[in-house]
């Protein structure tokens, strides 16, 4: 098994691609350790001293390290636990964490908007929010603005501001009028 790694702009977090799916649907965030009970694979990767976060998509797996310690230290050591996993043939997910995450739902006066909100998000931001090891899900819309959880490389990246604000809030306003601006927000 040949692992790669891909750099994303968030210079504390490193792409680790497998070569194979790692998830057949959705994303999974691991944002503690506490968090990746859940996950064989994200618990082997908290095994490794430095971690900080892990972040499941199709193809990759994120991996978000403290700043006290170097990549070139962390890398090795994350690479072979990923490999052996994979070749121990457990599982990505425990349980039910193999169900997709459920979407926030919007009813009523706004499910319209709300519907363009999540299209757009979808087909034009989440494909390439994931080319960086990330993913940004729709949180809810009240007053004109939309709340979008940041989440694998894109947590804590220095340019998620920009991102946020010059990428998706000005497509965002430009296709729906009633968009007015665009928030962050943890969980």
């Amino acid at each position: 098994m040949f692992i790669q790694t891909e750099s994303t702009p968030n210079p504390a977090t490193l792409k680790f691609l497998p070569g194979q799916t790692v998830l057949e649907m959705g994303t999974a965030d691991f944002p503690s350790e506490e968090a990746a009970k859940q996950s064989p694979l994200a618990t082997r990767v908290f095994g490794v001293e430095g971690v900080t976060a892990v972040f499941f998509g199709h193809d990759f797996v994120t991996v978000t390290k403290t700043d006290s310690v170097e990549w070139d230290h962390l890398k090795p050591s994350i690479l072979g636990v990923i490999m052996e996993h994979f070749q121990s043939g457990d599982p990505v997910l425990g349980g039910d964490a193999n169900a997709p995450a459920a979407h926030a739902e919007h009813h009523g006066e706004d499910g319209e908007i709300v519907e363009q909100i999540k299209e757009l998000l979808d087909t034009r931001v989440r494909p390439a929010v994931a080319q960086d090891g990330g993913d940004i899900t729709f949180h809810g819309f009240e007053r004109g603005v939309v709340y979008l959880h940041m989440q694998g490389a894109c947590a804590g990246c220095p340019s998620s501001t920009v991102t946020l604000k010059m990428g998706i809030e000005n497509l965002l306003r430009h296709y729906i009028p009633e968009v007015t601006e665009v928030r962050p927000v943890g969980l």
